[in-house]
């Protein structure tokens, strides 16, 4: 099916148009990414979609066609996103936490792009993870350290030309959350952050259709899945497949901004005991996530 037929099932007009099935949804995405589609149709698409507001099933089929048109990695236990582009509030203490799980004996693969931020992809080299752009690179990290962090746009340039229409646009599209979605490892589990808390139940409904096992989204630091120490936690998502919703009480009573110096803060210093609680406190709820109490740190 060509994508204008799917832009005329949006598109129609009051009473007429109707949502994206997640089998039109894959379809759609599909053809985007082989790049058959007109530009004009593309756009059109993306924009009808924001206008209208995304649908678990839409995310879904999207997310299923990106994940086909890529090659397949090897299987990781959790996956970690990260595409808070330019919002990122402070040094990514989540980095940290997402090495330790992997320490603990998990296989962990971040994937991500952040814009004009830097601060996430220069903080790789000060968490020690290792960046692979293709299966073989991100097998043998998962092999040596557990853990890889995947560039999209050297990963899956095809999805990254479409996230990337958000500098066309001026707005971003259902795009972003497609990519939080994309699972490129397969894992069973995953933790997402979001900076809008209206999209938690939307990627919760989403992930229960592509048959994730558990998931955690919060509204963390700068949109990244990150837990501020200080504040109550909201989470949704999926344990064992099915919907829960939980909140986590604060760990400390400290309210100071984060530090925005990773060099300084990372590389000659050792965390203050509020940025301690960062990193052990994300760390406990991506091990509830994949179903593992951690003992080192109240999660709830």
């Amino acid at each position: 099916m060509s994508l204008s037929a799917h832009v005329r099932t949006l598109g129609r007009g009051p009473g007429r148009s109707r949502s994206l099935t997640q089998e039109e949804a894959f379809d759609a995405m599909s053809s985007m990414l082989r790049g058959d589609a007109d530009a004009e149709a593309v756009g059109a698409l993306l924009m009808l979609l924001r206008m209208k507001g995304e649908t678990a099933p839409e995310i879904a089929g999207f997310a299923a066609a990106a994940q086909a048109h890529m090659p397949a990695l090897p299987p990781v236990d959790l996956d970690w996103p990260s595409y808070a582009a330019g919002r990122t509030r402070g040094a990514p203490w989540f980095l940290l936490s997402a090495q330790e799980v992997a320490q603990a004996g998990h296989r962990v693969l971040l994937h991500g792009w952040n814009g004009a931020d830097a601060q996430v992809r220069d903080g790789l080299a000060v968490a020690g993870i290792g960046v692979g752009d293709c299966a073989d690179e991100i097998a043998r990290l998962l092999d040596r350290d557990g853990i890889a962090y995947l560039p999209l746009e050297r990963a899956h340039p095809a999805l990254f030309r479409l996230l990337d229409l958000r500098r066309v646009f001026g707005l971003r599209s259902c795009v972003n959350t497609v990519c939080r979605m994309l699972n490129p490892g397969a894992a069973s589990a995953c933790v997402q952050g979001v900076f809008h808390p209206s999209y938690r139940l939307l990627q919760a409904d989403a992930a229960a259709l592509l048959g994730l096992n558990g998931l955690t989204v919060i509204k963390g630091g700068g949109g990244e899945f990150e837990r501020h120490p200080s504040k109550e936690i909201a989470a949704f998502g999926l344990r064992q497949g099915h919907s829960w919703e939980a909140t986590f009480p604060a760990l400390c009573d400290e309210t100071r901004r984060l530090s925005s110096d990773t060099a300084r803060t990372w590389a000659h210093q050792t965390p203050t005991a509020f940025e301690a609680e960062i990193i052990t406190g994300t760390k406990a709820l991506a091990l509830d996530t994949l179903g593992i109490p951690d003992t080192t740190e109240q999660a709830a």
